[in-house]
């Protein structure tokens, strides 16, 4: 009777998987990969899913990256001293990389995968070997082009960013050590990881899916077959896999690689301005109509930012239309956007919502701020001691509190308070002396905003 019972529900579930995949078939503006899914059989005689027909179709997207280096060996027998040269090594090394535009040939790795290469293979999955093209690459984003001259190439379809969320299941394909292509699963166990490098462009996916060396490069790709992001890094004590994973998403990818195939490398933009995260904590103080966003704490003279009228205590909340949360999300957007892109940003200022349009020059970027401390509070009137900075009255007509010295280390320090600066403001409050700078800091408060002046150009300071 059991046996039966099992036979039946079998039945059930292969009828019910026979009319998924029919439906799949007859929907319209289906792509390859997903059509050869509904058309490959999903379940099996044991009646359990599998990744197989997916990653049929995928997996010849994903090739296998070998590079050779020509180095010179430390000269330890005075080679230079006699006039010669020392002799050279051929490193070799390996990764992976991902087939995004057939036609043309180009194929994305990371940049450390191809970085100083006097050679460049590309391995494909029918056993094709072909010698490849750095069309460019760009180290900020780990993200390097390279273009094959082939034919019979199968691409990756990408996904779609935005629809991306934490729980949803994905796959790394890649060439661990050298082994040859191997398939590991897991989920999306974050999004917008940042603080690896904090030079570089990072919104990685964090991910359990095993990606070990010589996975760097290759394809992170949900049960669609559709490319999510290029791994890129793990976080491991041993330098094997540990469960702690992160890909370049697809969104970051697809705008470099517009940047290097058009140029070569990546021409980044800047509005001029430095800035910090604004947090709940932060507009306790401020005050500013939003918990959340980028917070404008200088204004670069001359820059675009002082030229469309932004402003210190600016505080960017949306870019285009599209909301943003945080000091990375901004620089990520203006580091990436187009030379001489209009940009539409979303302000408050003073409590009131507005928008300013500002027009992208080339540069390097700037990166945000930040610091954290603990505060004083119960100030003497004539207190001339603050969290590390020695203080006094200021001379002349603009009063004000001059800082007399600064600690190193300390927490204004850390701020960006310098000895010479001119604390005019408080918590958005003028200070003509010790005194109301004291009064204003009587009160317990674990976040303060000085208003700065340096060298006749006010600055926005955050001590927490």
């Amino acid at each position: 009777m059991m046996k039966r019972t099992g036979l039946v529900k079998r039945s059930i579930q292969t009828g019910l998987a026979q009319v998924a995949m029919m439906a799949a078939i007859l929907a319209p503006g289906m792509s390859p990969v997903a059509l050869a899914q509904a058309e490959a059989p999903m379940v099996y005689d044991n009646a359990m899913p599998s990744l197989a027909p997916m990653l049929e179709a995928v997996t010849p997207a994903v090739v296998n990256i070998s590079v050779t280096r020509v180095e010179q060996m430390p000269d330890v027998f005075g080679f230079r001293g006699n006039g010669q040269q020392p002799p050279v090594r051929r490193a070799r090394g390996a990764g992976s990389g991902v087939v995004v535009d057939s036609e043309e040939g180009y194929i994305v790795t990371n940049h450390h995968v191809v970085a100083g290469a006097d050679s460049i293979n590309v391995g494909l999955l029918d056993g094709r070997v072909l010698e490849a093209e750095l069309i460019g690459s760009d180290e900020r984003t780990d993200i390097a082009l390279l273009q094959v001259s082939a034919d019979r190439l199968t691409e990756i379809e990408l996904a779609d960013a935005t629809r991306m969320r934490i729980g949803d299941y994905v796959v790394a394909i890649g060439n661990p050590f050298g082994i040859g292509q191997t398939v590991t699963s897991g989920i999306i166990s974050a999004l917008g990881r940042a603080g690896i490098n904090n030079d570089n462009y990072e919104d990685f996916i964090q991910t359990d899916a095993a990606i070990n060396v010589g996975n760097s490069g290759g394809a992170l790709v949900d049960l669609q077959g559709r490319l999510v992001g290029i791994n890129t890094a793990i976080i491991s004590g041993s330098g094997t896999s540990s469960g702690v994973g992160f890909a370049v998403p697809v969104d970051m990818l697809a705008a470099v690689v517009t940047h290097l195939e058009r140029d070569g490398v990546v021409r980044r933009g800047q509005l001029g301005v430095i800035i910090r995260d604004h947090t709940p904590l932060v507009e306790e103080t401020l005050q500013l109509g939003a918990n959340n966003g980028a917070l404008i704490t200088q204004v670069m003279p001359d820059s675009v930012a002082d030229q469309v009228g932004l402003q210190v205590s600016d505080l960017v909340v949306a870019i285009n239309g599209e909301p943003i949360t945080s000091s990375r999300e901004l620089r990520n957007a203006v580091g990436l956007a187009g030379v001489d892109q209009v940009l539409e940003l979303g302000l408050m200022r003073e409590g009131e919502r507005m928008s300013v349009s500002a027009q992208i020059i080339a540069s390097n970027g700037e990166s945000a701020l930040a610091a954290s401390e603990s505060t004083d509070n119960g100030r003497r009137a004539d207190e001339s001691r603050f969290l590390g900075a020695q203080l006094q009255n200021a001379a002349g007509s603009d009063a004000g509190v001059q800082v007399a010295d600064v600690v190193q280390r300390s927490p204004v320090w850390a701020a960006g308070l310098r000895p010479g600066d001119i604390i005019a403001e408080v918590n958005r409050q003028p200070v003509q002396s010790l005194r109301d700078f004291n009064r204003m800091l009587s009160e317990e408060a674990r976040v303060v905003a000085l208003g700065v002046v340096r060298d006749g150009q006010k600055l926005l300071l955050i001590v927490s």
